[in-house]
């Protein structure tokens, strides 16, 4: 146990180095390396004309668009997500050793991603057990790591802290992602035949990545307030009861209701582009000569660079002509993304549409949370069932779009038009945000 203070500059360092640990999850295995590798995995194409001749993979037993079965799976582990998240945010709040679960889930998805080296269609079941694993962990991981917040920094400091674990984050994430870069594209100069295997050294390198980072952390974290408390029934169910008691408390609050259900309707749009954004990618464009991982990598880079932007735009924005008004605006702007990526067949749309989504995903993220925050009725103490409730729904919301856009894209034979489909999410969204008024959440 750490003997460290409550709010020392050490502790805080060593809780926020935790994002530099594990964001190399997200951005590598979610967002960059992984999608690459499975679309060259599972898709045959003709040599000279890039035209796809086969992209269904064989998953216990059954034939399946690889699209879709990727989104079958992510959907399937994000409700496995979305069943534990209330489970382990009773037993972070009652019992003593949060460090000994973050670990758990720690290692489960760190070793998982170590898994993924041995990916291949012959051994898919396992891969795909490696992928849901993976999620799973860093998902898993995270509840407690947040829950630590109140424990190791007082209010004043709380905010500081959390952005300088987003800045370590994005900052070590980055890092390893370029050196993947080089190592993929540069295999020679490492002893590679092919870009296969340093593509697949890759996954190793997250996990080791994950856990050597980690254990700076672990270090200094203290074991928690509670310490020797024991997992009950009561404790497994705490969760539940808390977001039970948040469902009732919504029928009583109308606006926070409407925006709630709002929020859950166009999230779920917001968040499967973002999962699903390099798959299409690889199986929709017609890349040609160029090379196809440089310029998917380089998309994600300029994602991750314009979103930073894009937040502090949208938050001036929202200064201006109020939260709601801001965010109609911003999810208008999605849907005419959405309706111009149906059209998209080159590398420079892509371009174009990466730009516009950077733009706009940091913008609905921190806005949509901001805007629940201000929503929150005055005076509540336990905010943190509220922002766990929110969080389940992010999280379900996920496995509708997913399911869904899976599901169009087996039917149609194509991502385009499980991407054409999300607009109904996002006008759904803009229909119910439109009955709430702006006045009750424009900053004074």
């Amino acid at each position: 146990m750490s003997n460290l203070k409550k709010g020392s500059k050490k502790l805080l360092h060593a809780w926020a180095f935790y994002d530099w640990a594990n964001s190399v999850y997200p951005l590598v295995i979610s967002s960059a390396v992984f999608p690459i590798f499975y679309g060259a995995l599972t898709i045959i194409k003709d040599e000279e004309t890039g035209r796809i001749l086969d992209d269904t993979v064989t998953f216990l037993g059954y034939e399946f668009n690889n699209d879709s079965l990727i989104s079958y799976v992510t959907a399937f582990s994000f409700l496995i997500v979305s069943f534990l998240s209330p489970i382990l945010s009773g037993i972070s709040d009652y019992v003593g050793n949060k460090e000994s679960f973050m670990k758990f889930f720690c290692y489960l998805g760190a070793l998982s991603c170590i898994g993924l080296y041995w990916f291949s269609l012959e051994n898919i079941v396992f891969g795909m057990l490696c992928y849901v694993f993976g999620l799973v962990g860093f998902w898993g991981s995270l509840v407690f790591y947040n829950s630590y917040l109140p424990d190791i920094a007082y209010p004043e400091q709380q905010d500081k802290v959390s952005a300088k674990g987003f800045s370590l984050g994005y900052i070590g994430s980055m890092i390893l992602l370029l050196l993947n870069l080089v190592m993929i594209l540069k295999y020679g100069w490492f002893g590679f035949e092919s870009e296969v295997q340093p593509t697949r050294i890759a996954f190793i390198l997250v996990g080791v990545w994950w856990i050597l980072f980690a254990q700076y952390t672990f270090k200094y974290l203290p074991t928690g307030t509670h310490e020797g408390h024991k997992v009950t029934k009561t404790v497994l169910m705490s969760g539940f009861n808390e977001l039970k008691k948040i469902w009732i408390a919504l029928k009583s609050n109308k606006i926070l209701k409407r925006y709630l259900s709002a929020f859950f309707v166009y999230s779920m749009a917001v968040q499967t582009i973002m999962i699903a954004a390099t798959y299409f990618a690889v199986e929709e464009l017609d890349w040609g000569k160029q090379d196809s991982t440089t310029g998917l990598i380089v998309s994600i880079l300029l994602i991750q660079l314009i979103a930073v932007f894009g937040a502090n735009y949208t938050a001036k924005l929202s200064k201006k002509i109020g939260n709601i008004k801001a965010l109609i605006w911003v999810i208008c702007i999605w849907i005419l993304i959405c309706g111009f990526a149906y059209f998209v067949t080159t590398p420079t749309h892509f371009y174009i549409t990466a730009a516009s989504v950077g733009l706009v995903m940091g913008g609905i993220q921190a806005l949509s949370r901001s805007t629940y925050s201000k929503l929150i009725p005055l005076g509540t103490e336990d905010t943190a069932s509220y922002f766990s409730f929110y969080d389940v729904a992010e999280k379900i919301g996920i496995v509708i779009g997913m399911f869904m856009y899976g599901f169009v894209a087996s039917i149609t034979g194509s991502m385009r038009y499980s991407i054409l489909f999300l607009i109904i999410f996002f006008v759904i969204g803009l229909a119910i945000l439109s009955t709430i008024k702006n006045v009750y959440i424009v900053e004074e």
